[in-house]
């Protein structure tokens, strides 16, 4: 059996005709290119079923022909990143994170704001806007009367991923009610209203938060630094020399003390280490040098 034979295969009911292994291997070459996705044969379904409706609703007949288009259709291009990112994720994800955010770097924060100083965060890889919110609730904290003073002052949280769909989400900011149920309830009361069976985050948390559209792998258009930067579940689906340069770049881009927040299987690893030192589960300081 060849390579062609062994693909079709493991893909019941799809005709090679239709989508082939060579057709696999040009879009995961895209993705890593564009993305730095990885997707391994044993994605070959995946990525059928996420890219079949783009082939349809581009009167493509083949994946095929498919490939040729987005090869010179750079918007086309982007759709097929976008429906390759997953976007899975929740309200207080990995709450420890936020538990440290609250409790060993908040108080830094508002010591500085009650000096006349600002604070950046970054949410990157924010998919559908929960995990941002979440970073915004904690930093406002429960009090609401003094959260409102707190976001009088120079703060400002951005919030980026490569995927636009996932983006018109997370700034409509409304949800299930039942998706709030992770967050503690007195940061829920503060920070959002219910509406029947949605809950919508408060505009004053809303106002702190910029969505942006961006490519990791690409250039950054940022000037400044980030006090804190979280990037969690994003560098799974990157390989080893990827993540690299990626974390690199995110020290970088952290002030002296700032805190880079990665995902429970992640770690930190090559020459960021010689700035990034470990704070705990899968949290990092930049050292002050």
């Amino acid at each position: 059996m060849n390579l062609s034979e062994a693909f079709s295969e493991n893909l019941p009911g799809v005709s090679p005709d239709i989508y082939s292994a060579d057709d696999f291997r040009a879009i995961s070459d895209m993705a890593y290119r564009e993305a730095g996705i990885v997707l391994p044969q044993g994605k070959a379904m995946l990525v059928y079923s996420r890219i079949a409706p783009l082939v349809r609703d581009s009167g493509c007949a083949t994946f095929g022909s498919y490939v040729i288009r987005i090869r010179e259709d750079a918007a086309e291009r982007q759709k097929a990143i976008c429906a390759l990112t997953t976007n899975h994720t929740f309200f207080y994800r990995e709450s420890h994170h936020f538990d440290h955010f609250r409790e060993q770097v908040r108080p830094r924060l508002l010591q500085r704001l009650d000096h006349g100083g600002k604070v950046r965060l970054w949410s990157a890889g924010c998919s559908s806007g929960e995990e941002t919110w979440s970073l915004g609730m904690t930093l406002l904290g429960p009090d609401r009367p003094a959260g409102l003073a707190l976001a009088r002052r120079d703060i400002r949280i951005l919030a980026s991923d490569i995927a636009t769909h996932a983006l018109s989400r997370a700034t409509a900011a409304r949800y299930r009610r039942e998706d709030l149920k992770p967050v503690p309830e007195a940061l829920r009361k503060a920070w959002t209203s219910d509406d029947g069976d949605q809950t919508e985050i408060a505009p004053e948390l809303r106002a702190l938060v910029r969505f942006r559209a961006l490519n990791l792998l690409g250039a950054w258009p940022m000037q400044g630094q980030f006090d804190v930067i979280f990037c969690r579940n994003v560098m799974i689906y990157f390989d080893n020399p990827t993540k690299e340069r990626l974390v690199a770049r995110f020290a970088e881009m952290l002030e002296p003390d700032g805190t880079l927040y990665v995902g429970h299987s992640e770690r930190v690893t090559g020459p960021a280490l010689d700035q990034l030192v470990p704070m705990g589960p899968t949290v990092y300081r930049r050292s002050a040098a």
